[in-house]
């Protein structure tokens, strides 16, 4: 027989004062309706100002502060950025000075590549693996092979090399390609490759110490670039194990060697939130006095309203509303 259960009696309720206590949601923060022809500086204001948005419209305006100051706008993409279509905006921030470095994986190279030579890329991946023809695309790997092993020769990291060879080629779209449009900005880009994950690492003429030595000076690049972080920004878009982790060396690198790290702001930006970007990007680096924050979306969305939130701040800063 179960214990007899002592009776509630809500008669006895005490209760506290609604107007007295503290609320998280006001009026002033909720948001305003869209009008028909309205600037998008004007629908960025009409954002409510709670979470997501509010962290959208903090990210924008850490990136337009940090542009104005001229401290630096370091940028970490995946892959998938690229395939995805954003390419032509990453090359608009480039060229509106909104990037002082990129940090990319080795799939970027491939992906860009591919689209500055031939305006596609992204081939079936389960089709192609039944076959054996994944990955095999002479084209890419000699490319990227031949590229990298010129850049190991000449003392250049990965991304310089990849990004000098589409930028010297006749490529019909190196226009829309982020390494091309880096390298004539005398922009840093660093190529973060883990051997094996990459298709141009199948091939015969993938050079493993060519790989090694570029990867390598792309990451005392990149922790040059980390470096100098204070006062700025690390958006970290679309990698949820490589970038993060490399971030997180760089970061430990230069504070031993003495560089003062401490106050900056990073952004994940993520269709999922993953463990280590949540720790290696938002959480662990930012405790001495930084601010990290996590905007969850669909790359091909999220990435397009940033870059326009960052455009328009350029112009007018972003204010949060009833402050």
């Amino acid at each position: 027989m179960s214990p007899k259960l002592p009776k509630i009696d809500r008669a006895k309720v005490q209760t506290t004062s609604a107007r007295r206590r503290r609320s998280k949601v006001a009026v002033r923060d909720e948001a305003k309706p869209h009008v028909a022809g309205a600037s998008f500086a004007q629908f960025l204001a009409g954002l409510p100002e709670l979470l997501g948005a509010a962290d959208l419209r903090r990210a924008i305006a850490a990136g337009a502060l940090a542009r104005k100051q001229r401290r630096t706008l370091l940028w970490g993409l995946g892959a998938h950025v690229i395939k995805v279509g954003l390419a032509p905006v990453v090359v608009d921030l480039l060229e509106r000075g909104f990037v002082s470095g990129i940090l990319m994986n080795g799939a970027g190279c491939v992906h860009d590549l591919e689209l500055s030579m031939m305006g596609r890329t992204s081939e079936d991946v389960a089709e192609a693996l039944d076959d054996g023809s994944f990955g095999m695309a002479g084209e890419t790997a000699g490319r990227l092979n031949r590229a990298i092993a010129a850049g190991a020769r000449e003392g250049l990291g990965m991304g310089a090399a990849v990004g000098r060879d589409i930028l010297e080629s006749r490529d019909p779209h190196k226009q829309r390609s982020i390494l091309a449009t880096a390298a004539r900005l005398d922009i840093p880009v660093t190529v973060h490759a883990a051997i094996g994950t990459d298709i141009h690492h199948m091939h015969p003429d993938a050079d493993g110490a060519a790989i090694g030595a570029t990867s390598h000076r792309d990451f005392e690049t990149a922790t040059a670039l980390v470096a100098t972080l204070e006062g700025g920004v690390f958006y970290n878009v679309g990698s949820a194990v490589i970038l993060p982790e490399v971030f997180l060396k760089a970061l430990a690198l230069a504070r031993n060697l003495g560089r003062k790290v401490r106050r900056f702001t990073t952004v994940d930006l993520d269709f999922i939130r993953h463990y280590r970007p949540r720790v290696n990007v938002v959480e662990r680096p930012t405790r001495l006095g930084g601010t990290g924050l996590s905007l969850t979306g669909q790359h091909e969305v999220l990435v397009p309203l940033l870059a326009a939130g960052l455009v328009e701040a350029a112009e007018r800063p972003v204010r949060r509303r009833g402050r």
